[in-house]
């Protein structure tokens, strides 16, 4: 397990300018996306300790026929686990008698997705049967020999990578071998207020297409107040979703190359990191961080409060909709890219492995196989608090028609092209850096292209020393 911690896209944290301590202080040990919320599909709050709806311990399969009991472990607290059990494991079990599954509650570790728990217990010789687990980590946990491979499970079954989106099954590939399989995810869009724009002079149905008609749009909305703090601020890249990893992919920038190299100097994301330092240049990263201060005190969204006039954010903040009562006009669009670029988006989430040494590896498959592929997906789907949750499956999505809601239409038009973050022993590491030099940039400690070729030093060597 890597010794740092990593704020990734599951976390929807409702920060806006970070001071380097906070930025840092959010690396991660092991994404995306996601946590104030995990994937799109996540509860948002926690428990503290293991919980169980088991008490027995796991048994192993008698010759008297008694089912073998798989241990699942699961991170997320609230209603998830009645929730799952009722809509899944529940129908689980019933089609299949041999096999009873115990759920059990186990917290990440800090402000991450990884838990140093199942690493313990991996090495210890003692993990789960199965976990439910951040795509973003497969690569770096495959690399270490944590995960079973699951390839000759998948090729038997009949399971095509083409049932899921293409960058979803790609983040559970590595070296050839798969480590599991996808299951709910999350993209992002831009956010836009119509009444903002109009009062701005601006067509309010005309939403920026290009960078630089966001920032002409942006500039006119900018407004301060009497003691010269602004009142309401048209865009901030760094806001929400707007890492310094998604500007890069808006400028038509890239992570890695064709060969699945690292590139985080490649040119255009030195151009979006530099375009990042201007915004907090041009507007005062000292009173851009202020309004920040003062929009997380409300405990909304920065955008619901009306004061904000683009945003760059995922599609789970639309299940904020019924908690507010809104003054404004809004809209979704696709996140504005570069001149001569089309849009884009990258998209995060969750999936299901086997970690290394399963006592029961045989039925924690099939509980995997049924979970994760298109029953079991549908039945998750399908539960009453689905609200605006994309399955990994387009078949599922398209089942329950969720492109009749045109906000989530915009961001399910996106999957198909959604930039996934590199699976690499290092991706972990490069979400790190990225997050601090983007810290370092906004604050003017150092010029784009210094920081990102410094980025690109301290990758290679993370690689080195892991045998890469």
């Amino acid at each position: 397990m890597m010794n740092k911690k990593i704020r990734i896209d599951w976390q929807r944290t409702k920060l806006i300018a970070l001071p380097l301590s906070a930025a840092l202080a959010m690396t991660l040990t092991a994404a995306g996306c996601s946590s104030t919320n995990t994937a799109s599909s996540s509860p948002d709050s926690k428990g503290t300790e293991a919980k169980s709806t088991e008490t027995s311990s796991p048994k192993a399969a008698t010759n008297s026929g008694e089912p073998v009991t798989i241990d699942f472990w699961f991170p997320w607290g609230g209603d998830y686990q009645k929730d799952f059990k009722a809509s899944v494991v529940d129908v689980f079990e019933k089609q299949h008698p041999n096999i009873k599954v115990k759920m059990t509650f186990v917290e990440t570790t800090g402000q991450t997705q990884a838990s140093d728990k199942l690493l313990t217990a991996i090495a210890g010789g003692n993990p789960p049967d199965v976990a439910l687990f951040d795509r973003f980590l497969i690569g770096s946990w495959a690399a270490k020999g944590s995960l079973t491979d699951l390839s000759s499970y998948v090729k038997s079954s009949g399971i095509s990578p083409d049932d899921y989106y293409k960058g979803l099954w790609s983040e559970t590939v590595y070296k050839d071998k798969i480590y599991a399989l996808p299951w709910g995810t999350d993209n992002r869009g831009m956010f836009y207020n119509k009444t903002l724009m109009k009062d701005a002079g601006l067509d309010p149905n005309k939403p920026p297409q290009t960078i630089e008609e966001l920032d002409q749009m942006a500039e006119k909305i900018f407004k301060k107040g009497s003691n010269g703090k602004y009142s309401q601020i048209g865009f901030i890249p760094w806001m929400n979703q707007g890492f310094f990893y998604t500007q890069a992919w808006n400028w038509g920038g890239k992570w890695e190359d064709s060969s699945h190299n690292l590139t985080p100097n490649d040119p255009q994301n030195v151009k979006a990191l530099a375009w990042m330092a201007d915004y907090a240049k041009k507007y005062d990263i000292a009173n851009l961080t202020s309004f920040s201060d003062a929009m997380g005190q409300t405990g909304m969204n920065p955008f619901w409060t009306g004061k904000v006039g683009f945003e760059f954010d995922g599609n789970w903040i639309l299940n904020d909709l019924a908690k507010y009562k809104l003054n404004f006009d809004w809209g979704v669009a696709p996140m504005p890219a570069a001149e001569g670029n089309k849009s884009v988006t990258w998209a995060g989430g969750w999936s299901y492995v086997i970690p290394k040494g399963s006592k029961h590896e045989k039925e924690a498959w099939e509980f995997v196989k049924f979970v994760a592929h298109k029953e079991g997906s549908l039945l998750w789907a399908k539960r009453p608090k689905a609200g605006n949750d994309i399955s990994a499956m387009p078949s599922v999505n398209e089942e329950l028609k969720l492109a009749d809601n045109p906000n989530l239409k915009v961001f399910l038009d996106l999957m198909p092209t959604a930039y996934t973050r590199p699976v690499s022993p290092a991706g972990a590491f490069l979400w790190n850096e990225a997050m601090r030099v983007q810290d370092l940039a906004i604050h003017g400690k150092g010029d784009a292209k210094t920081l990102l070729d410094e980025v690109k030093k301290n990758v290679d060597a993370e690689l080195a020393k892991a045998g890469n």
